[in-house]
């Protein structure tokens, strides 16, 4: 299958490297701050300029530091984006000039047999004059002046990027154009399962999507809170004997909003929340060693608020004591403490030696799969008149109301509409009957449900037109 060209955004801390991601993805997916080191695991997206399409990384500012330590592992991120990448684009600031790590890191860059193509930011006005004289001694020739901020310069980089990545694309292109008809319908119609990993800090995401990954893909460590961006990562998972496409997005830990003070994390927390819009399912990512805490089931809420579909992992299992214990009691904690929804799928896992992670990959599926289910018509009614048969709906203020018929409009998650007179006084524990009886008797156990009534018209009401009848 084609891919699109890679571009690789490179650097040492607060040039604007995140601020030109954004502006080519068109999007503020990266956080952007004047701290330096805001982003430390590299992020990908899709870029367009002009009629440019590519695929755009974002990566931790280059720092010299010993490869054990949190930049280290930040910079070996950014040698294996460079490896995968098709052209780099090496960003200074050209208000700044070119520093000693500038220069450190030109000649690091050397190494590595990627097309470069040096990128002056902050070079509006006449400010970065200077800098972008001193930039000709990195020997990377005349550099491309822009400012990522204000959108200026976007032409010139575009007549830079076209000789590398021209002949890329008309190469998958040509891919594209060689596959049969049922290859391209295929293509086309596999959709990949969009799956967010959520949790409090050090839960252990990280370390898990790089066990899933088999690779080192993201920075990991002792340290709490290391990611601090949403990153999305496109991935393959093998069911059933089929490769299935996969989005998967680390994100960054969620504490108790009265804990959280520093701006950063405030951010980190709304970018967080923007991946479980973005998902599909959601993992909630459990430490075993610690048990449930309020703030899980907080994040459960959120979930399930926004209507995704959740899966909880109980995560570094094989560190824990009492399993079955625990286990039953965090079963019997989520019961009680989510009310909207009950059993939700739980799966212990150990993400640092991979046990059980094809356990937990097939509940997400699976759970993809009860959240997008439609419901037949005929199966919605015969469930409709065997739960008003078991239990009508009460006589509110002596009046009764009449519930008439149901109706499936929408899924992901599924929506469903009950139509009928004063639904308005229907009492709350009515409501709840009639979803925990969905879910019981069509199959959606586990899955957000959503129930709206409609109250119907009085036909005889007076004051409605007549039809055919003119109105005024």
């Amino acid at each position: 299958m084609a891919r699109h060209p890679t571009v690789v955004i490179i650097g040492r801390p607060n040039v604007g490297k995140s601020t030109l991601f954004n502006r080519l993805v068109g999007r503020k997916l990266a956080l952007v701050d004047d701290t330096p080191g805001v982003t430390r695991d590299r992020r990908e997206g899709d870029a367009m300029l002009y009629d440019l399409k590519f695929r755009i990384v974002d990566t931790a500012g280059l720092e010299e530091a010993d490869a054990l330590s949190l930049a280290g592992r930040m910079r070996a991120q950014t040698d294996a984006a460079l490896v995968d990448g098709d052209v780099a684009l090496m960003v200074f600031d050209a208000r700044a000039g070119i520093t000693p790590l500038d220069r450190h890191f030109a000649q690091w860059l050397r190494a590595h047999d990627v097309p470069l193509i040096l990128v002056a930011n902050k070079a509006e006005g006449r400010a970065g004059e200077v800098g972008v004289a001193e930039s000709y001694e990195l020997g990377f020739g005349e550099p491309v002046q822009i400012s990522a901020e204000h959108g200026e310069g976007m032409a010139d980089l575009y007549e830079a990027l076209i000789p590398h990545l021209d002949p890329l694309i008309a190469k998958g292109e040509e891919i594209i154009a060689e596959e049969t008809e049922e290859e391209t319908e295929a293509r086309l119609a596999s959709e990949p399962l969009k799956l967010a990993i959520v949790g409090r800090p050090n839960a252990g995401k990280s370390t898990l999507i790089n066990r899933l990954l088999g690779e080192d893909r993201l920075v990991v460590g002792p340290e709490a809170g290391i990611t601090r961006d949403s990153i999305a990562i496109d991935w393959e998972w093998e069911r059933n004997g089929i490769l299935c496409p996969v989005r998967l997005v680390d994100t960054a830990g969620l504490r108790r909003r009265s804990k959280v003070t520093d701006k950063l994390e405030r951010m980190s927390a709304v970018d967080t929340k923007f991946a479980v819009d973005f998902a599909e399912v959601v993992v909630l990512l459990l430490d075993a060693t610690l048990g449930l805490e309020a703030q899980d089931l907080r994040i459960a809420d959120m979930v399930l608020s926004e209507g995704r579909a959740l899966v909880i992992a109980l995560n570094k299992w094989d560190a824990a004591h009492d399993l079955s214990s625990l286990f039953q009691g965090v079963r019997k904690a989520l019961d009680d403490g989510l009310s909207q929804i009950r059993n939700v799928p739980l799966v212990a896992i150990a993400g640092l030696t991979g046990r059980n992670l094809d356990l937990l990959m097939k509940a997400a599926f699976d759970a993809r799969e009860g959240w997008s289910r439609r419901v037949s018509t005929s199966a919605l009614n015969r469930w409709f008149e065997s739960a008003l048969e078991r239990n009508p709906p009460p006589a509110a203020g002596g009046k009764r109301i009449k519930l008439r018929y149901a109706t499936q409009v929408a899924s992901r998650p599924p929506t469903f509409v009950i139509f009928g007179n004063r639904t308005e006084d229907l009492p709350a524990s009515y409501h709840r009957y009639l979803v925990n009886s969905l879910r019981e008797e069509l199959g959606f156990d586990g899955v957000p449900i959503r129930l709206n009534f409609r109250g119907g018209k009085n036909p005889f009401d007076a004051s409605r037109p007549v039809a055919g009848a003119k109105t005024r």
